[in-house]
């Protein structure tokens, strides 16, 4: 599975998807910490990678956008540390590999996880 991890994600979440087999970049490597939301969506999904970030904003962009892809992991979690994350994800990618594939927005809380198909 290829990932795009915005600048909230922590380069260590990039590193652990790397050594599990997953293709990964961090907008930080290309030196885009700057690049808007839109236009982060937007190479996700060119790219076709499933976008990896902690902004709700996102969620928003694609109800709006009409679009079917990029499947989109939103955490909202109280402890945002790499392992937090990880521990999370290594769930989402168990259990939703399926949704992911097909286009949908994850939202990632510490004890659920709600997956809602795109477009929304």
């Amino acid at each position: 599975m290829r990932f795009l991890a915005d600048m909230g994600v922590s380069q260590l979440v990039v590193e652990w998807l790397r050594k599990t087999g997953h293709d990964a970049m961090h907008l930080r490597e290309q030196g885009l910490q700057r690049m808007k939301d839109a236009d982060i969506l937007a190479k996700a999904r060119d790219e076709h990678r499933v976008l990896l970030t902690m902004d709700l904003d996102f969620g928003y962009l694609l109800a709006v956008s009409g679009w079917q892809t990029p499947s989109t992991v939103i955490f909202r979690l109280d402890d945002e540390t790499a392992e937090s994350v990880i521990e999370r994800l290594e769930e989402v990618l168990k259990t939703c590999h399926e949704g992911i594939d097909a286009g949908a927005v994850l939202s990632v809380r510490q004890n659920s996880i709600r997956l809602r198909r795109l477009p929304i």
